[in-house]
């Protein structure tokens, strides 16, 4: 008995062995397939945001289709509802967004001036606190102006980025389209390819996560959206500069839980101390109201319950995105923390079955 199990203990230290081994090796030879993996990067892009966006619109064919609407049809109009809508917004909205951004890159250079003395004030203030203190608020302070002087440069990076990515708005409609229209013979190729004992658990396993990720998705995309237009809309009420570019910001760091509305309210406050203390007063109201209907009509009516996850793990999920993968690791923290909790969910049963 002693024997057998001396035995297999050799066999599997070999195997470790063997598997870093062959992982040494392997990053040994990285300049030959890091290009490859750049290039295969780059493929999987529009791949992925297709697949994202097809996610999205087929519980709605499949809802059209289930009210009597054939499914080529369906595809085809919520195609070109969702694409159409789109180029329009885009269309109609891009030269007030770059005259927005091009009057706010003008003024960066004011609003950090701005930023300074506010700061030197504020170290001024805090002079009385203990040392220690002093120390840690003025290595924020200098963070802070350091951000903002970045910024201007952060933006006109984006833009030049998403210009350079222009290939992809014209390979995604196409992806999207022929991806909706056969989902179906997707789905069914991904049935066979499965090995047979796997299938019914994998059925169940994506059906888990479905209902709990791709309500949550959609819902908190949709509040999102009119987060974003009540912002810009009140913004632009209140005499705020930049009410579409501020309310763009408002609308997307709104799918960002709890840490999204003050990501979101402080460049609009911000900004709006530059002006006046009326407009201040104003804004901090705005954003205030905002977050009452955000919280208690939109997200409980459009969003719900749909992860059904506790707000410590919430909380936990955040600190740990924000410190591995920045602002895109706050987006994805929820989303991957439903996942991770069907998984875990699964292989317990398959566990307890076994």
């Amino acid at each position: 008995m002693e024997h057998t199990r001396g035995i297999k203990w050799i066999i599997r230290l070999s195997i470790t062995i063997l598997v870093l081994l062959c992982i040494y090796f392997f990053l040994q030879v990285s300049p030959l397939w890091l290009p490859v993996l750049q290039v295969l990067s780059k493929v999987a892009i529009p791949l992925l945001i297709a697949a994202i966006i097809t996610y999205l619109l087929h519980p709605i064919i499949e809802n059209a289709h289930a009210y009597g609407l054939p499914r080529p049809v369906a595809v085809l109009i919520i195609y070109l509802l969702f694409f159409g809508g789109i180029a329009y917004l885009i269309t109609a909205a891009f030269p007030y967004v770059v005259e927005q951004l091009r009057e706010f890159v003008e003024n960066l250079p004011y609003i950090i001036q701005q930023i300074q003395q506010w700061s030197n004030l504020f170290e001024r203030q805090i002079s009385a606190l203990p040392e220690g203190m002093q120390v840690q608020l003025a290595d924020w302070m200098t963070g802070l102006e350091a951000q903002a002087e970045s910024l201007g440069e952060r933006i006109l990076d984006t833009l030049g980025s998403i210009i350079g990515s222009f290939i992809y708005f014209i390979v995604i409609p196409f992806l999207v389209f022929y991806l909706l229209k056969d989902y179906q013979l997707i789905e069914k190729v991904a049935w066979y390819v499965t090995p047979k004992k796997w299938r019914k658990e994998g059925v169940a396993f994506i059906r888990d996560v479905d209902q709990s990720l791709g309500n949550y998705i959609r819902g908190q995309i949709l509040v999102s959206m009119c987060v974003g237009l009540i912002a810009m809309i009140g913004l632009w009420i209140i005499g705020v500069p930049y009410p579409i570019i501020l309310g763009l910001f408002i609308g997307m760091t709104d799918i960002i839980p709890y840490f999204g509305a003050f990501l979101g309210a402080f460049p609009a406050v911000i900004v709006a101390a530059l002006h006046s203390w009326q407009m201040l007063l104003f804004t901090v109201l705005l954003i205030f109201i905002l977050q009452q209907i955000e919280g208690n009509i939109l997200s409980p009516i459009i969003v719900g319950k749909s992860v059904h996850l506790h707000p410590i793990l919430i909380m936990v999920a955040l600190l740990i995105g924000v410190e591995t993968a920045g602002i895109l690791g706050l987006v994805l923290a929820v989303p991957v923390l439903s996942v991770v909790k069907v998984v875990l969910l699964h292989l317990r049963t398959n566990l307890l079955n076994h």
